[in-house]
Order: C-alpha cells, then sequence, then structure tokens
C-alpha cells in the first residue's frame, strides 16, 4: 500500500515535477490497473460494471479506458505514461490526439461502455501543479469507495514492476493511435441538447474566454455553424495560463468582461482548463455566479425541455434553487459538499439536474458529473429560445422567485485551530445568530445555521487545504456580509 499517493476530492494533484512526476503517474497507472483487474464490484469482471454492460449493450472483450489530457504543461507526456502503464497491464487504451475536457472523456466512457478514463489535469489550479483524475465506469469521477481501493493497490516507489516498465517521455505504446473520434462523438451528443432552429434565427455574438484550456476546441465550430458569431481571447497554448489563476470566476474573467462590453456582444462564457466549470458575463460585463445561472437553468428546462424529476445541490449551494424546484413540484435533495455526491444520484435516472455553488451542473440525458461546456452551452440556448438578453431573462425570472444574495470566504487555520473550532461548534453551536434564533442546524458538511427567514451561514474546513470555508446566504443584500463578519467573531472567541 502506498502512503504517499492520496486523493482528494477530485483525483490526485500535486505540484508538477514534485508530487507529480513521471513516476507517481506511473504508479498510479498500475495501481488502477489492479483496481480495474481486480475489484469484485467496480473491476472489469466485477457484478457493478457487468450489469452496468449489460444496460448497455456493450460486451468489451478486455478492459478499456478512455484517456485525456488538458493544455498543462507535461499533461500530453504524462498521458503517455499512463497509457504505456495500463497496456503493459493488459487494458486497451483510447486516447484523444489534442487536449480532451474531463466531460467528453467521461461521455465517451459511456458510450464505449469503457470501465474507466483518466484525465491528466489541474483542472483550476495555478500553473505549477497538474494532477490525475479516475472516471469510473458510469460517467463520473470515482467515489470515496474507488479511490482509496486504488490507494491501497498503488505500488510502492520501489516495486520490481516500476523497475521493468519505460517512464520515457513522450513515447507512446505504437498500439495506440490518438485520435479526434472522442471530440466529435462528445460535440455530436452535445448539439442534440440544443435547439438549433433558435439558435439560428437569434444571431447571437459570443464572447469566448478558454483560459488557455481545452474548451477553445469545443465552442466556436459548433456555434458558428448554427449562426453564432463567436469572438475568443486566451486561445493557443500558455502553460503559464497568462499569469492567472486560470478559474472562472470574476478576478480572472476581467478580460472577457472587456471583449463582451467593447464589442457588445449579447454573452461571454469561459471555462477552467478542463472544462468541470464554468463562467458568465452578462452583456454589461457583469459575472453571474452559478447560484443565479443554474437556477435560471432548471426554470429553462422544465420550461422549455420539458424536463420532469428530481433535482439536488450541494448543502452550501443557493436556496434559490429551492424556490424553482419548489414552483415545478420538483422533489430536492441536498448533499455534502464535493460533486461526487450528486454524482451518485444522477447516475440512478431520477434527477434531472444537479449543482454545486463553485460552478458545476449535471443535468439528465448526459454525463451524471459536472459539466462546463454544457453549462455555456444551456445558457445561449436559453437566450436563443427565449430570445431575451440575460438581462432581461434575470428581471423576468425575479418576477417569480425571491432574490438570494451570497458571500463567501476562506480564513487560513492551523490543523488544531480547525480541529478545535469543528468540536466546539458540535459541542455548543450558536442559539441565535445577529440577535436572529437559529431555526436549525445542519451538520451534513460541517455546520449550516439556518436562520428564520431563510438567511443561513455555514461553517466547514476545507477537504484539500487548512482553512475554514465560510458561506452565507440572504433574501436581504446587504446580510451576508453582516453574517460572515458575526461568523469570524463566532471562530475567533472559540480559539
Amino acid at each position: 500500500m502506498s502512503e504517499d499517493i492520496k486523493f482528494s476530492t477530485s483525483g490526485f494533484r500535486a505540484v508538477i515535477a514534485d508530487g507529480m512526476t513521471a513516476q507517481n503517474v506511473q504508479r498510479l497507472a498500475f495501481g488502477i490497473s489492479n483496481h480495474v483487474l481486480e475489484h469484485p464490484f467496480y473491476g472489469f469482471e466485477g457484478t457493478g460494471y457487468q450489469k452496468h454492460c449489460q444496460q448497455l449493450g456493450k460486451k468489451n472483450k478486455k478492459p478499456l479506458i478512455i484517456i485525456g489530457y488538458d493544455t498543462r504543461f507535461l499533461a500530453k507526456q504524462f498521458a503517455y505514461i499512463a497509457a504505456n502503464a495500463f497496456l503493459a497491464s493488459g487494458i486497451s487504451v483510447k486516447m484523444s490526439d489534442e487536449p480532451l475536457p474531463t466531460p467528453a472523456v467521461e461521455w465517451n466512457v459511456l458510450k464505449e461502455g469503457a470501465v474507466g478514463g483518466v484525465i491528466i489535469t489541474g483542472s483550476e489550479a495555478n500553473y505549477h501543479v497538474c494532477g490525475l483524475k479516475w472516471v469510473t465506469y458510469y460517467g463520473g469521477i470515482a467515489n470515496n469507495e474507488i479511490v482509496e481501493d486504488i490507494e491501497k493497490r498503488t505500488p510502492a516507489e520501489n516495486a520490481q514492476i516500476l523497475k521493468t516498465s519505460s517512464i520515457e517521455f513522450d513515447h507512446l505504446n505504437s498500439a495506440v493511435v490518438p485520435t479526434n473520434a472522442l471530440k466529435k462523438e462528445y460535440m455530436a451528443h452535445m448539439e442534440k441538447l440544443l435547439d438549433s432552429k433558435a439558435l439560428k434565427k437569434a444571431k447571437l455574438k459570443i464572447a469566448l474566454d478558454p483560459l488557455f484550456g481545452t474548451a477553445q476546441h469545443y465552442f466556436r465550430q459548433a456555434l458558428e455553424k448554427h449562426g453564432v458569431t463567436v469572438e475568443a481571447i486566451h486561445e493557443g497554448r500558455d502553460v503559464l495560463f497568462g499569469g492567472k489563476t486560470p478559474n472562472a470566476g470574476p478576478v480572472s474573467l476581467q478580460d472577457l468582461r472587456k471583449l463582451v462590453v467593447g464589442k457588445k456582444m449579447h454573452l461571454g462564457i469561459a471555462c477552467n482548463p478542463d472544462c468541470d466549470k464554468f463562467g458568465i458575463i452578462d452583456s454589461d460585463g457583469e459575472w453571474v455566479s452559478p447560484n443565479e445561472i443554474a437556477p435560471m437553468l432548471l426554470h429553462h428546462l422544465v420550461k422549455n425541455k420539458k424536463l420532469k424529476g428530481r433535482v439536488v445541490r450541494s448543502v452550501i449551494s443557493s436556496t434559490l434553487f429551492d424556490q424553482v424546484a419548489k414552483l415545478h413540484g420538483l422533489m430536492l435533495r441536498e448533499t455534502p459538499v464535493g460533486f461526487k455526491y450528486i454524482t451518485e444520484l444522477m447516475t440512478t435516472g431520477q434527477y434531472i439536474m444537479g449543482m454545486e455553488e463553485s460552478g458545476g451542473i449535471a443535468m439528465a440525458n448526459h454525463i451524471p458529473d459536472k459539466d462546463g461546456l454544457l453549462a455555456c452551452f444551456l445558457t445561449i440556448d436559453m437566450l436563443a429560445v427565449e430570445r431575451k438578453t440575460l438581462k432581461q431573462l434575470r428581471k423576468d425570472f425575479y418576477k417569480k422567485y425571491r432574490p438570494m444574495y451570497a458571500q463567501k470566504v476562506s480564513i487560513p487555520k492551523t490543523e488544531t485551530e480547525i480541529n478545535r473550532i469543528m468540536e466546539r461548534l458540535d459541542i455548543k453551536p450558536p442559539l441565535s445568530i445577529l440577535k436572529t434564533s437559529v431555526w436549525r442546524i445542519d451538520s451534513m458538511d460541517g455546520f449550516k445555521f439556518i436562520l428564520k427567514g431563510g438567511s443561513w451561514l455555514a461553517i466547514r474546513p476545507s477537504s484539500t487545504e487548512h482553512l475554514i470555508r465560510m458561506y452565507a446566504e440572504a433574501p436581504d443584500a446587504e446580510l451576508p456580509t453582516a453574517l460572515i463578519k458575526e461568523g469570524k467573531k463566532i471562530i475567533e472567541n472559540i480559539i
């Protein structure tokens, strides 16, 4: 069992040339190979995977893994190393001939009936970080049971199997012929989810910022053939991501704002480098939070796509989503933070949409995991179908639903301090905040103090860093700031 290889909420991640090395990628690939060949449920001969294949009508003669990689430094080379290790273990591989988003890997895992998929990506981390995500056969990032099994099966640094297998950079076994079919299959499916007639009539002008990531290969061609004008920045490859953190939040999208306003575009769209999260800029240059976009998209899916079923969100996502669900008679489920919990529910086929506040949505009849490309395409689709700007749609939306305002902060603390804060909140939680009674305490993931009137304050430890995460939401625009300030006082009094 390896003690130094640990997965976080969405895979293994480390600094390039430190923890993210050729040898560690090779070790992870052999750990995944052992999992695929031996696990009694998720493995190739496992009961879960075999039942899944029967439902799909697929029967692969040997295990198949789909491999993708983003635009980061050495990502392609790390992908080659993983592919070579899988082949050495007797596992077939299909690999893209260009950077491939995480959602595209997940879709192809489902379509091919593959036992899983690997993406070499650091997602939205800074340029010096990279990692490896494992997608299991149901088309979503692996759950806790799976990653614990992979960690357990990952060989040690001095294992004999590593000594007999090459980790030569830029070498790919001749049994693998990189293909563009993986991109084509994903995009062919994506276009079926959109209203092509409405898109052609709308004649929208869309600004695109792929943040030097994989999104640059997916929007332009698909949109332009439907009569959409596309203006883009930050295309091409820059392993430093322009010197910015490549997330789709408001700070990183200042250049997109300028493009939208300067060229008078209808909308600005962006995805992080592996496209599992998204960002939206309105025509007036305003960044619109996923906490607003996701509920609006749910309304669109129910009203215009006629989808019916249940919905799910993470515990710290906006209750605006709940309002939409309630109006349309949809049962809503709440999960801990981490999209893998939403994915598990989406795989049941009973849920039409899942969301998390950090920029992830999933939709029925697609992959069960978060997809930033999907979110952007659906937002464009919503504008085209409704024949309105996003600003107009938001105005109409808030005639039906009560606005909710949110704020979040991250506060560095030592591990000892974090443990002390969580223990004290468990033993002696506040019964009132800002002189308002705490109506209910949700301890599903940290502590969420729900106040009378619908406002709430959540305090939880980060699962990957020594941070206390604090979130607040309220129908009063000024209240989240006051709730966060009060939350800081609560934890400082504990310490």
